[in-house]
């Protein structure tokens, strides 16, 4: 089984300003001179974690990552001020200009595979290929089972907890009743329900419990802008079309990718990856048989770093790694 590459620092990194109040934190990390690519974070909200850069070999790639609007290092931090897709896509254009990319890798989970789909169809022309993992494709559907009923059958207890901060689990719109905490006068009870709804996500994300995974998302800063983010873009259902990705699938198949899926996905499940395997005949699906949702557990880092070893492979002739 393949582990994550060891750790390295990126060599560079950068504050792009987009709209108005946005400034983003992107780095570069790996082979200057490598095939170019571009990981996009989960959440919304979520942030880019220093091991995402260790599922690319360093001395293939020039690794690509940056913080969404609002979260992680970019600032201002968990603001919903001109934040939504069509900015966030417009951010990787933005960032792709900066560094003078023709063409790129774009490497998602769970919402970044929401978003890097959205980006390729939107600029199919500046994409080499796809690696996605967790696939979640932010249709009706896919928000309510694990927003409404669905995961919470499978995780009754986490639910009460998830559900704990609201007045009580028959109001009407779990997104509205969120919000209103999450931008209410009381900074402790803005706090409390940041954190439960981080522990929801992070105890539903991995086949085994994983403290490792349940307190990342529940650090403070993680928290305050997965919950707030995440919970603005599921109201508003993504910003995107019904079924908006599945029906513009068209415009990626020249386009090749690989799907990673965990079997016992609880927060994506895994028929969201089969009909995407579906409805574009250039994609590889690869089911882990022994895995959920989180990119940490090891036969999803495993299948991850097999995917990107296996697009160097096919892209390498074209630019001047080693190996």
């Amino acid at each position: 089984m393949l582990i994550l590459y060891p750790p390295i620092k990126p060599y560079a990194e950068y504050r792009i300003k987009v709209d108005e109040p946005h400034e983003l934190y992107v780095e570069e990390s790996g082979s200057k001179d490598g095939i170019p690519v571009l990981f996009l974070h989960g959440g919304p909200g979520g942030g880019s974690e220093p091991f995402n850069r260790r599922f690319f070999n360093p001395q293939k790639y020039r690794i690509i990552l940056f913080d969404q609007r609002g979260c992680g290092r970019s600032t201002p931090h968990a603001s919903l001020e001109n934040n939504h897709t069509q900015g966030l896509l417009d951010d990787i254009e933005a960032i792709r200009n900066h560094f003078e990319i023709d063409k790129w890798l774009i490497f998602g989970g769970s919402w970044g595979a929401t978003l890097a789909l959205a980006y390729a169809q939107a600029h199919p022309e500046h994409v080499m290929g796809l690696v996605l993992r967790g696939v979640f494709l932010c249709r009706d559907k896919d928000i309510d089972w694990f927003y409404k009923e669905g995961a919470s059958r499978l995780f009754p207890d986490a639910w009460s907890e998830f559900i704990k901060p609201l007045s009580g689990p028959k109001e009407d719109d779990l997104f509205d009743a969120y919000l209103s905490r999450l931008t209410g006068p009381d900074e402790l009870a803005r706090m409390a329900a940041a954190k439960a709804w981080a522990l929801w996500e992070g105890q539903c994300a991995t086949l085994r419990p994983n403290h490792n995974v349940v307190d990342r998302f529940t650090d403070p800063h993680t928290a305050t802008s997965l919950a707030l983010i995440a919970a603005h873009y599921m109201k508003n259902k993504g910003f995107l079309e019904p079924n908006q990705l599945l029906d513009n699938m068209d415009k990626l198949k020249e386009i090749p990718g690989i799907i990673v899926h965990g079997r016992y996905d609880i927060v994506c499940p895994l028929e969201q990856a089969f009909e995407l395997n579906q409805a574009w005949p250039a994609s590889e699906l690869h089911i882990i048989r022994d895995a959920g949702h989180s990119s940490s557990e090891p036969s999803i880092v495993d299948a991850i770093v097999r995917a990107m070893d296996s697009m160097a492979k096919h892209f390498g002739d074209d630019f001047d790694v080693e190996g």
